[in-house]
């Protein structure tokens, strides 16, 4: 299938729509995440985000979306107040607090899922397709869901964005100024958190953390400037959805969500190689220039000490 092609499949449309939604809300929301050094909480939220799924499913007895992204926002809720809570009342350091939260929470629902999978329902549920995700798999109902979802995120973002850039860089001076910042975090997760949901479908819990994460990384080779990452960021991320969907249609047997999460890693080492300043083509073109210019003046020594050895 050639691009003309897969723009007039009314079901390619629609996951190319979804894929490219889901990618612009990820960078954006992951550049708050990155800068706020909480790249692993992406990752613990989507795992997190497993058992909620599963209990959904449990619960209501058929695979709904809008169920199941209730049941994975409780779950990543919980997830995430539990993280906050081991942090202030422990000595137990964020980062291992992540793994700690990551691990039990999947350990969970990986043992929920085997019960399904061998319960009367398990041949229908599917829901093993949420481990690496499934983007061929969604409905028009699914994708209309996510349009919605991943275009509020995207206006939250851009309606909370001065105070989302004093919390990413100085959340005293925003405590400060006044802004409730206890708030304001739990806000940004509570979007993490749905930003997180709302992928797993396409692109599933063990990958959706490269979504949130990389297109940001990427962008942050390019720019100094926040305004500039976040708009990079969705930019990358949406392009990676195209071309993960575009190179899935290729084959039917491509999954799309993987392919979207290599493509973003083929902007990651193009952002590495060749941005302007930060990348190492930029930096090794920089070295040889300096020592040009070094080599050059010593040369322009050596030439005035030997003339004014032969006076």
């Amino acid at each position: 299938m050639n691009w003309l092609d897969l723009l007039k499949d009314p079901n390619a449309q629609w996951i190319l729509m979804a894929s490219l939604l889901l990618g612009l809300s990820s960078g954006v929301l992951g550049s708050f995440a990155y800068l706020r050094k909480q790249s692993l909480m992406g990752d613990a939220l989507a795992h997190a985000a497993l058992p909620g799924i599963c209990i959904a499913f449990m619960l209501t007895g058929s695979k709904n979306i809008f169920f199941f992204l209730i049941g994975a926002a409780v779950a990543g809720l919980i997830a995430t107040f539990g993280i906050g809570y081991i942090t202030r009342n422990s000595r137990i350091k964020q980062d291992s607090a992540l793994g700690l939260v990551l691990s039990v929470f999947f350990g969970i629902g990986i043992v929920l899922l085997t019960q399904i999978q061998h319960g009367g329902s398990g041949n229908q549920s599917g829901l093993d397709k949420f481990l690496f995700g499934q983007a061929a798999g969604m409905v028009r109902s699914d994708v209309i869901t996510m349009v919605v979802i991943s275009g509020l995120l995207v206006g939250l973002c851009a309606l909370f964005f001065k105070e989302f850039k004093l919390l990413s860089f100085d959340p005293g001076f925003a405590r400060g100024m006044g802004f409730p910042v206890a708030m304001l975090d739990q806000l940004l997760m509570f979007l993490i958190v749905v930003s997180v949901v709302v992928g797993i479908q396409a692109v599933g819990v063990v990958l959706m953390a490269a979504m949130l994460i990389t297109p940001a990384v990427s962008a942050r080779y390019w720019t100094e400037k926040l305004g500039v990452m976040v708009v990079l960021a969705g930019i990358f991320g949406a392009l990676s959805g195209v071309m993960g969907t575009f190179l899935s249609s290729l084959d039917n047997h491509l999954p799309t969500g993987p392919l979207t999460v290599l493509s973003a890693t083929a902007w990651f080492l193009i952002s590495v190689l060749f941005a302007p300043r930060r990348g190492v083509v930029a930096k090794l073109l920089l070295r040889l220039s300096v020592k040009r210019d070094v080599n050059f003046e010593i040369e322009q020594r050596r030439q005035v000490e030997k003339e004014a050895g032969s006076l």
